[in-house]
């Protein structure tokens, strides 16, 4: 992996892991507008409770074969049978809760995505476009806010698992739906709405 260019200021949470300072400098903050794209992340998020982040980003693309490329369709078919698979798997995180909720969102998803978008669902609690914070130093920055209280309220309503408001939060700054990078960042204006 290339090093990163040290003479560009950053928000710091990443620390000097090059794999880390890649997914900062090139996806996290940005805005997504896939449904899919969104529900995966979602899900990766609720497998990070209590792990670090870079724990999930190392093991991503077995996720990613682990669960047939996070097609909700075919989650949403899956039983115990996919459970022990998953829990034999020793490239993702083994977690009877997290794997089983994974399943259940996923026929969650689909009814959104069926009904409104899940895409379109998301983006409303933003009206539309990501909310732009100020933050000067990464201890302003909240675990949680009263919106995703009331976004993961909502989500776990509509049968979601594994998204409580600090996931959610997490989610929300990772997929750009609020610009959380610090304003000394490099990245706060690249990634900052119109």
């Amino acid at each position: 992996m290339k090093t990163h260019d040290t003479s560009l200021t950053r928000c710091g949470w990443h620390g000097v892991d090059p794999f880390y300072v890649k997914y900062h400098d090139e996806e996290w903050g940005v805005p997504e507008y896939d449904s899919r794209a969104l529900w995966e992340k979602l899900v990766l998020d609720g497998f990070q409770a209590g792990l670090s982040w870079i724990t999930i980003l190392r093991k991503r693309e077995n996720f990613r074969q682990a669960f047939q490329g996070f097609d909700p369709e075919v989650l949403a078919t899956w039983g115990e049978a996919d459970v022990q698979r998953l829990l034999a798997d020793e490239g993702i995180i083994r977690h009877r809760g997290k794997i089983e909720a994974t399943i259940t969102n996923a026929r969650a998803y689909l009814e959104i995505e069926a009904t409104e978008g899940f895409a379109a669902y998301c983006w409303s609690y933003v009206g539309g476009r990501p909310r732009e914070n100020h933050w000067e130093t990464l201890a302003q920055v909240p675990a949680q806010t009263e919106l995703s209280q009331q976004f993961s309220k909502n989500l776990k309503k509509k049968g979601f698992k594994f998204c409580g408001p600090t996931i959610v939060y997490a989610w929300m700054q990772a997929c750009g739906l609020v610009n959380d990078h610090l304003v000394g960042c490099h990245r706060h204006a690249e990634v900052a709405p119109d």
